[in-house]
């Protein structure tokens, strides 16, 4: 790998452990000082998630329009406006639901953007025979950040207090434009809308040649409905997890650091070994099987209990977190590798909207069922359907292929 991916790569990494600070931080500012209740709590995942319905598409044909590099450079300095907010407003006292549902909001939209012209950005900068490569640092990347940033965060919450601790994550947001001003890869020309048709029109014309490529590529097409539904389950589960973690298991917050801590060890060993995985395994195979095989062990969520049964809930986290690294790996390489270079942003883009749109209804749905029938009984639901979603891939062309 060169210099402008190593950018990237450390950039991305210093981003990403601030993020995992504000993962921890928000829910329990929500739980902890603003006496959130299930619901009201599992609205803070929905809102940061809502931009995935309602944006990716238009999204994409912007990406694919303009500079990527400078639109990354936009988002991040936003989001460390936004996120810096909250440590501003609690040394004046005036931390307020209303203004954590804003600030996630508006940086889920920002997230949106950025991770599509990340995604779209990544081919430039490396070969194509490195893909898989470098989604699989990028990979080890989050679960060092979900092992760091929790770590951190509890480290410093009895210091800092809980919502000044978020200054970590504005920080990060700032490393991360210093590492993007120091790339200086060339990107190609952007596409231009087709001569003659109104800008309107030729905008939802560019989002729908994106959205028909994925669609009706069959392998894509099973990809997509897959991880559709199991995002939809799996943040149903996130949306409810600090509250079950607090309030059912009685988990203090050094305990949840641990947990997350643990997943994030799963994830990194999956993120370093997912190429050669790959390898080994083969590229379209290893899709199915990193989602059926540890699959399995969710079920030990909503078995675990309090005390010594905790470490139910952290192997349960750490078989997910190693399947969402080694799958996201596998898949999101194969779509680079498949993809023309002019499409690229549409159809990242497009597969965002399909498989984040149902995160909020997953939120809602976590916040919902939680309420109604608890806690446990809803992490049993969303546990199984996260597992049997990986069932929809052995029905489409990946089963009988070993590599793409």
């Amino acid at each position: 790998m060169h210099r402008p991916f190593l950018l990237l790569w450390s950039g991305q990494t210093l981003s990403m452990v601030g993020s995992e600070v504000s993962v921890l931080i928000l829910p329990l500012i929500a739980v902890k000082v603003l006496a959130a209740s299930t619901f009201q709590t599992a609205l803070l995942t929905f809102f940061g998630s809502l931009a995935f319905l309602l944006i990716s598409l238009p999204a994409g044909v912007v990406v694919d329009r303009v500079h990527k590099r400078r639109l990354m450079l936009v988002c991040d300095l936003a989001r460390m406006l936004l996120i810096g907010s909250i440590p501003v407003a609690a040394v004046l006292g005036s931390v307020t639901l209303g203004q954590l549902y804003v600030v996630v909001s508006v940086v889920g939209a920002l997230t949106v953007f950025f991770d599509i012209a990340a995604q779209s950005y990544l081919p430039l900068l490396v070969d194509r025979s490195l893909l898989a490569d470098g989604n699989g640092k990028l990979g080890a990347s989050a679960s060092v950040a979900q092992l760091a940033g929790p770590s951190l965060a509890g480290a410093l919450v009895s210091v800092m207090g809980l919502a000044r601790t978020l200054v970590l994550d504005a920080a990060s947001y700032a490393l991360s434009v210093v590492s993007l001003l120091l790339i200086r890869t060339p990107e190609p020309a952007r596409a231009p809308g087709p001569p003659g048709t109104p800008r309107g029109a030729a905008f939802r014309a560019a989002m729908a040649e994106g959205l028909r490529f994925v669609l009706r590529h069959p392998v894509l097409r099973a990809i997509v409905a897959c991880t559709a539904t199991s995002n939809f389950f799996i943040t149903a589960i996130e949306s409810i997890q600090m509250v079950y973690l607090t309030r059912t298991l009685h988990a203090r917050p050094a305990q949840i650091g641990l947990i997350l801590a643990l997943g994030a060890v799963a994830g990194l060993a999956g993120g370093l070994c997912a190429g050669r995985l790959s390898a080994r395994v083969g590229s379209a195979r290893i899709i199915w099987l990193s989602l059926l095989v540890p699959g399995a062990l969710y079920v030990l969520l909503p078995l675990a209990r309090s005390g010594a049964g905790l470490a139910l809930y952290a192997i349960g986290w750490a078989a997910l977190s190693l399947s969402a690294v080694v799958y996201n790996t596998a898949q999101i390489s194969y779509r680079q590798a498949i993809c023309p270079p002019e499409l690229l942003g549409r159809m990242n883009a497009s597969v965002r909207w399909v498989v984040w749109g149902p995160m909020p209804l997953g939120a809602l749905f976590g916040g919902s069922m939680g309420t109604w029938i608890g806690l446990r009984p809803s992490l049993w639901i969303c546990a199984l359907g996260a597992w049997a979603a990986g069932l929809l891939l052995l029905l489409s062309p990946l089963r009988g292929m070993r590599g793409h």
